[in-house]
């Protein structure tokens, strides 16, 4: 059952977060701050074991849009500490945040947690870059994330990963993203290329051509092959 957030509890829940982070260095003491970061890891497992049994993802989604507010003092709390450790509650509500499409949360998080190393729990079967690759990039191209904040999200993803191993299809994918997102198109939405601006076609060509380098079955081939010829129509004669 989710825990009304009081004035009192968002403080020892800040006071948590600093607990929590002076573990990874020393042994934990016994304070009003221990016992509420204990409260608060009852608390995710309960949460995970209401949400193991609703089998409706729309639910399940609407439901952890319900039960994230109660973390946001202890996250604060973490953040402003920037000390490091893995944490597994800053770790599950990270994903919990991108599942509800709270991005701008999402990709302040996991900017702490790949500064840091933190590891995602077994149970996401994923690494954190691989994890953001290919979940900015899905809710891009399906439309859920669009429009400027499509471009600004999927930029901040691209500078998070660069540089980190990841499989070559999820890094094609963002690629995909970042080019469709220029474009304006998404998978209910096509775009007439004719009336895009150059700028817009020659960026979005640039990353489609990346995405088919990195996977050939990409599904950009097409758009690729109708900006080349309106990126040409474009260039003056010899």
């Amino acid at each position: 059952m989710t825990r009304r957030i009081s004035p009192v509890t968002a403080h020892l829940q800040r006071m948590a977060a600093a607990e929590a982070v002076a573990r990874t260095a020393a042994p934990a003491r016994a304070s009003a701050a221990g016992h509420e970061h204990e409260l608060l890891l009852a608390q995710l497992y309960e949460h995970r074991k209401t949400l193991k049994d609703i089998q409706s993802v729309e639910r399940k989604i609407e439901a952890k849009r319900a039960m994230l507010a109660n973390y946001d003092a202890y996250l604060d709390g973490v953040l402003q500490a920037d000390a490091g450790g893995d944490d597994v509650v800053l770790a599950t509500v990270l994903v919990w945040h991108i599942d509800a499409g709270h991005w701008q949360r999402a990709l302040q998080l996991a900017a702490y947690a790949l500064k840091h190393g933190l590891r995602l729990p077994d149970q996401y079967q994923r690494d954190l870059p691989t994890l953001l690759l290919d979940e900015f990039s899905d809710a891009a191209i399906a439309g859920q994330l669009a429009g400027d904040d499509a471009a600004q999200a999927l930029a901040a993803v691209l500078q998070l990963t660069e540089g980190r191993d990841a499989p070559d299809q999820a890094r094609a994918k963002l690629h995909k993203a970042i080019g469709w997102a220029a474009m304006g198109k998404t998978r209910t939405r096509d775009v007439d290329i004719k009336a895009l601006p150059l700028a817009a076609c020659q960026a979005a060509m640039g990353h489609l051509s990346r995405a088919i380098e990195l996977d050939a079955q990409a599904g950009v081939k097409k758009d690729v092959e109708r900006l080349q010829r309106r990126i040409e129509s474009q260039q003056p004669p010899n």
